[in-house]
């Protein structure tokens, strides 16, 4: 056996061993696998800016870097699913200690060695073998993970409705970093093979591979090295060289995404700020895109995540969002070139003949159907690990259908008439508005407007009858708390969030303007709204247009009042309860405890949690304007969760919201388990664990009918 010249207590390796003359020609083929690289990198760069509006993205460093180190070093959004986050996790970690022990290895040999600086000795040394080994060895058990998951375990996340998508790519991919590693470890176990070094087990897994080579003589054991050795250099070099060429590029895209996620509030969508001057409205070609909408589907990893829990899908929907991604990415890798040609053509003076597309965008590259199945619950953008933005292209693509080309469903214009002519989707009179409150001593702001809080009733509270009993059951919990509060009456509007989010940005802002205007009129700083959806327009949309306020939403207030014993629960309500999310509260809004926190307050009442729950709740089926069309695809969403409360064993569902109240009572009856559960708003849970109904006189006027109403809401 050969002995290496180190002694003991000065550990260490020979960087080039058995290939001392290779250098140069190293030096060489690394140069030419760089150079491809920075072309493949160039010639995407060139794609992205080719097409998309601008857009500013470099605001607040500080909190972008934050977010970079969060997301892209420390990979934390990829954890939030386990096996494929251990899994990435192992090659990721891995391949960048391996690159890392690389980098400092070339550093040695090159520079601090000759200069008389050798920090690869002694103990250090060894610890360096072990880590290398430890790395290299968890990227090859990600590479066997990601090869089981994919090619054998096959989730449906990972296709399209039990149809795989893996793609060539994907398998070159997981070869050259399995072949990486493998031809790495059996260089290093050649090497301690024929040096025998007395330290090698701290190197554990080459020395392990070692053992197969005994019995060959040196001199085979070195050609076989250098064999080696050259084919682990191509392929590692191959894998440079490909990084823009393949899904690898996403090192480099989803990175970028991480630096330019939105920093604008969940569920944001940009308002359209001239409507007086635009020539188009809305996102119907690639071009009505910012240039980060387009690059976002170039960071997308098609891992499947966000299909994997949309509503939409998972009910038999036509959309995927990993699909509509996919599918602009596509429509963009084809139209991209035919834009820089003609750019290129026409020189930097010119005005370039932008041929038109062969297809539209909407309509043809994105089905009508996907358009308008996507519930706007945010599932997608919230488990996303690459950051993507899905949901503001579905609005801009609705936008562009029904402000430009007046091509959306019946049922939704319908709900837009009305919602033009009465200010809600009903259609009830508008002089209706207030007639729920007309027996419960509520003043107008009209009649006094000093008061602490308004409350924004919505047109649910107002106009639906089951909406109403909420209504009335929030107001008697303010009035019992001694709270300030008042209420628009006939001057309140409908907040428009299903005309935003369904399209109509025309009419939303119009109806946005006017609440504002009444609203500042009686100079209104503290609002509470029972519906989430006017909770998150009124808090997050209405600033655009002047509308500053502090809003609360009635689980917030209630959870205070408890908290400060401003109202006391003492009569039980029993039974087993629980409690669904509204997206609109919860991953909108990350309003998720005190809604429990509530209910956990009230006697005698059992909390249990459905399978779906907080930042990974099933949608009720109502959001981005699906509260008033018609499910004619596929199961009903409303359905799917009814059967979730089934299985948790509840018998109440509780909810914090007007729309998952309807989409839960319709839910429960096509189950056929009215008998057995029924659903009810937290107030009127609160309201009847108050016990105060029959102990308190009778607000004047205040019927027994809808006293009794009241009671069997709760």
């Amino acid at each position: 056996m050969e002995h290496t010249t180190f002694s003991v207590g000065n550990e260490g390796r020979q960087v080039f061993w058995n290939a001392e003359y290779f250098e140069l020609i190293l030096f060489l083929f690394t140069a030419v696998a760089l150079v491809i690289f920075a072309y493949g990198v160039y010639r995407r760069w060139q794609m992205w800016k080719a097409m998309g509006k601008p857009e500013i993205r470099t605001d607040n460093m500080g909190e972008r870097i934050k977010i970079l180190l969060r997301d892209g070093l420390l990979q934390l959004k990829t954890f939030k699913d386990i096996y494929p986050g251990i899994m990435h996790a192992f090659i990721f970690f891995g391949f960048f200690v391996l690159i890392f022990g690389a980098a400092f290895d070339a550093t040695e040999f090159h520079i601090t060695e000759p200069l008389g600086w050798a920090f690869l000795r002694g103990n250090f040394y060894l610890v360096f073998s072990l880590l290398m080994d430890l790395f290299g060895l968890l990227v090859l058990i990600g590479v066997l993970m990601a090869l089981d998951r994919r090619y054998l375990q096959k989730p449906d996340r990972l296709g399209y409705r039990g149809k795989p998508d893996n793609k060539p790519d994907d398998a070159i991919v997981l070869l050259l970093i399995g072949g990486i590693i493998i031809t790495g470890f059996i260089i290093e176990a050649l090497r301690l093979y024929v040096t025998n070094p007395s330290w090698g087990h701290w190197s554990f897994v080459g020395w392990i591979i070692s053992k197969a080579f005994v019995g060959i003589d040196h001199g085979t054991a070195r050609i076989l090295h250098k064999v080696m050795w050259w084919t682990h250099t191509f392929i590692a070099l191959g894998f440079i060289a490909y990084i823009p060429y393949s899904r690898l590029l996403h090192i480099i895209t989803t990175s970028a995404n991480y630096f330019m996620s939105t920093l604008k509030p969940v569920g944001y969508v940009e308002p359209i700020a001239d409507f007086e001057n635009a020539e188009s409205f809305g996102m119907g070609q690639l071009e009505d895109f910012t240039w980060k909408q387009i690059f976002d589907s170039d960071a997308c990893t098609r891992c499947g995540r966000c299909q994997d829990g949309c509503p939409a899908y998972l009910t038999g929907k036509p959309l995927s969002p990993k699909k509509l991604v996919q599918d602009l990415k596509t429509y963009w890798l084809e139209r991209a070139p035919k834009v820089m040609a003609a750019k290129k053509a026409a020189g930097p003076e010119g005005e370039p003949e932008i041929p038109e597309p062969e297809k539209a965008m909407v309509g043809e590259v994105i089905d009508l159907h996907e358009l308008w199945a996507c519930t706007n619950c945010m599932y997608c953008m919230e488990v996303c690990p690459a950051s993507i933005e899905h949901v503001p292209k579905i609005v801009g693509m609705r936008q562009y259908k029904v402000l430009m080309e007046a091509d959306f469903a019946p049922e939704l214009q319908l709900t837009y008439r009305n919602m033009e002519n009465n200010s809600n989707p009903w259609g009830i009179g508008a002089h209706m508005r207030a007639d729920w409150a007309k027996d419960l001593g509520i003043k107008t702001l009209a009649e006094d407007g000093n008061v602490e809080y308004l409350y924004y009733v919505g047109c649910a509270g107002s106009f639906d009858d089951r909406g109403k009993k909420v209504a009335i059951a929030f107001a008697k919990i303010l009035k019992a708390a001694g709270i300030n509060f008042g209420i628009l009456g006939t001057e309140e509007g409908c907040c428009g969030d299903s005309a935003m989010r369904g399209g109509n940005e025309y009419l939303y802002q119009t109806l946005a303007q006017m609440n504002i205007e009444a609203m500042n009129g009686y100079g209104v700083k503290k609002i509470i709204t029972t519906c989430p959806h006017g909770y998150n327009a009124l808090k997050k949309d209405y600033p655009h247009f002047g509308g500053n306020f502090e809003v609360y939403h009635h689980t917030e207030i209630i959870a205070d009042l408890i908290a400060k014993g401003r109202i006391n629960l003492k009569k039980p309500v029993d039974g087993v309860f629980t409690y669904h999310d509204s997206c609109f509260l919860g991953r909108y809004n990350q309003i998720y405890d005190q809604p429990r926190n509530v209910l956990k307050a009230v006697p005698g009442l059992k909390l249990t949690e459905m399978k779906n729950n907080h930042t990974k709740s099933f949608c009720c089926g109502a959001g981005g304007a699906r509260m008033w069309m018609e499910e004619d695809i596929g199961e009903r969403i409303n359905d799917v969760r009814t059967d979730q409360a089934i299985e948790a064993k509840a018998d109440h569902i509780a909810v914090g919201c007007p729309f998952c109240l309807t989409m839960m009572v319709d839910g429960i009856k096509d189950r056929e388990m009215s008998e057995k559960m029924d659903a009810a708003d937290i107030a009127e849970i609160v309201w009847k664990a108050m016990g105060i109904e029959e102990a308190q006189p009778e607000p004047e006027g205040e019927s027994k009918e809808e006293e009794k109403g009241g009671e069997a809401a709760s």
